[in-house]
């Protein structure tokens, strides 16, 4: 997975369209409507620290967790802004520590597409697992393979920013419909008539909806609702990101003779 150096920089700019206050009212209700309440809550992969912040604004105690420093960088510095009290982590998902439990984890935004392989994402949820408290919820979306196909597929997209220029390529891999993205950024020389070229890559997998669903009953969760990530409704055949609510199962009390 890219470690997120130089699209840290840019990260918020290229993605201004994401309503992130919108999306945590929206993990907020889903946690209240499945028996949760705010508590100690896990972001998991927060990047820049966007959802984290709004989450902490509707009163949840959040620890922010991401692989890359340069996006936590930028994270630290938005939450001494918004004037929230928040814990940022440098961790891959696969390996995830803490100091203690949680309450909630949330994982937003495909983040867990970017798991190289099946394994890595029983390991993220395994790791989800050891650090969630008993009847905990796990909220997390994932591409769909219909984005992959019809949306990411070989396209590429071209952003014309004050901040950067950036050309996104996208080339699928037919035999197992990831899709490797490559960024090329083109920041300007401060007074001068000439731009920087930077690149970034990184690849996004498909994770089959049967395959996440054994995944997470073999580490202890229940699967408590799909829905389309964009709507809320059920998933149809065009929904390009699923969001799975789960709830780790209660552990069998030990009895001792």
């Amino acid at each position: 997975m890219s470690g997120y150096g130089f699209f840290a920089r840019y990260y918020d700019a290229l993605t201004r369209n994401v309503n992130y206050r919108a999306m945590a009212k929206r993990f907020d209700r889903l946690i209240r409507q499945n028996g949760g309440a705010p508590g100690l809550l896990l972001d998991l992969a927060c990047g820049t620290g966007s959802l984290s912040v709004e989450l902490a604004a509707l009163g949840y105690d959040v620890i922010g967790v991401d692989a890359s420093r340069d996006m936590l960088s930028v994270a630290m510095n938005k939450s001494v802004q918004a004037d929230r009290s928040i814990l940022y982590l440098c961790q891959p998902m696969e390996k995830l520590d803490l100091y203690g439990t949680v309450d909630t984890c949330v994982c937003a935004l495909d983040s867990l597409n970017h798991l190289s392989d099946q394994t890595a994402l029983a390991q993220a949820f395994s790791r989800v697992a050891l650090f969630l408290n008993p009847g905990g919820l796990f909220l997390f979306d994932l591409n769909t393979e219909y984005k992959h196909r019809r949306v990411l597929a070989d396209n590429a997209f071209v952003y014309d920013l004050p901040e950067v220029f950036c050309v996104w390529q996208n080339n699928r891999d037919e035999a197992d419909g990831s899709v490797e993205i490559t960024l090329d950024f083109f920041a300007p020389h401060t007074g001068k008539a000439s731009y920087r070229r930077q690149t970034e890559a990184f690849v996004e997998r498909v994770f089959p909806p049967d395959t996440v669903e054994e995944l997470l009953d073999a580490n202890g969760f229940s699967v408590l609702e799909l829905l389309d990530g964009d709507t809320l409704e059920t998933p149809g055949t065009a929904c390009q990101r699923t969001l799975y609510v789960a709830k780790l199962k209660e552990r069998e009390p030990i009895h001792y003779e």
